[in-house]
């Protein structure tokens, strides 16, 4: 998980800060129990990480399997039922997963006035506390707390916040820090006469473009566009919770021969290797 977009959040009551990985390929908020028996207590650096404290927190509240967030169904994210608590259990994409139970407490906002004033306020929101992490997410080459999934299901933040009006249903994701990190993440849009939009495909769980084609030093790839077409199970979608980019092999086959034209050492396929 090297080279990812982090974010501080609070959650609690007092505020409990946790660093999280931003993901726009899943839906689920969750940070890393004190309960969690497997999870790396430090970083490679020897930095110490951070849990959340349930019992510290005196707003913090078990989700029962009666409510309504308990019932959605995410890609992601299995819910059922443990002593009648809600819980959950996420594979990702890379094999690595994680499973806890659902809980509900404060979420911090920071909110910025058009002159610039900042003010604080807090919602309460359903995410999730991880007792159980495998795969990737046990490295300690990892230096985040949990995964903040902005998908567009029902139990993303985003969602929960925007169906009662807290929120607009939007967010804007601002990447700056010129290999330093650095950047802003806010619920809401940013106006800004520079930005280029490109629309979104309607009806899909995740975000998924249009893409065309792919146009290499001015020259267009001999690609048909029939291989970028969307469907149930495919499409082209933007996904912050990796640094790679994955594209079918009719696809990688001519970008890896016409970017090898421009590059030294020449570009192979990881599997040839």
């Amino acid at each position: 998980f090297a080279s990812v977009y982090l974010a501080p959040i609070k959650l609690g009551f007092p505020p409990q800060e946790f660093k999280v990985l931003i993901d726009t390929g899943s839906e689920v908020l969750w940070v890393k129990s004190n309960a969690c028996a497997n999870c790396p207590r430090y970083n490679r650096l020897g930095m110490p990480l951070n849990f959340f404290e349930s019992a510290a927190s005196s707003t913090a509240g078990s989700l029962p399997c009666s409510n309504q967030f308990c019932a959605a169904a995410t890609r992601t994210a299995a819910t059922h039922c443990v002593s009648h608590q809600c819980s959950y259990t996420i594979q990702y994409a890379d094999g690595s997963g994680t499973s806890g139970l659902y809980m509900t407490d404060r979420f911090y906002l920071s909110s910025i006035s058009p002159d610039s004033m900042v003010a604080s306020s807090s919602a309460l929101v359903v995410f999730g506390v991880s007792t159980y992490q495998s795969g990737a997410l046990v490295d300690t080459y990892n230096e985040f707390d949990g995964i903040f999934g902005f998908g567009r299901g029902d139990l993303s933040v985003m969602s929960q916040l925007s169906s009662r009006a807290i929120t607009p249903r939007v967010f804007s994701h601002c990447l700056k820090g010129e290999g330093t990190g650095g950047g802003i993440l806010v619920l809401g849009q940013i106006l800004e006469p520079g930005i280029v939009y490109t629309p979104l495909v309607p009806s899909q769980r995740h975000y998924n473009l249009y893409l065309q084609s792919i146009v290499v030093n001015g020259q267009m790839l001999p690609i048909d566009p029939i291989v970028f077409a969307t469907s149930t199970r495919h499409g082209t979608i933007v996904d912050s919770g990796t640094n790679m980019i994955y594209i079918t092999e009719k696809a990688y086959d001519p970008l890896v021969n016409a970017v090898s034209n421009f590059s030294f050492p020449k570009l192979v396929k990881c599997w040839d290797e």
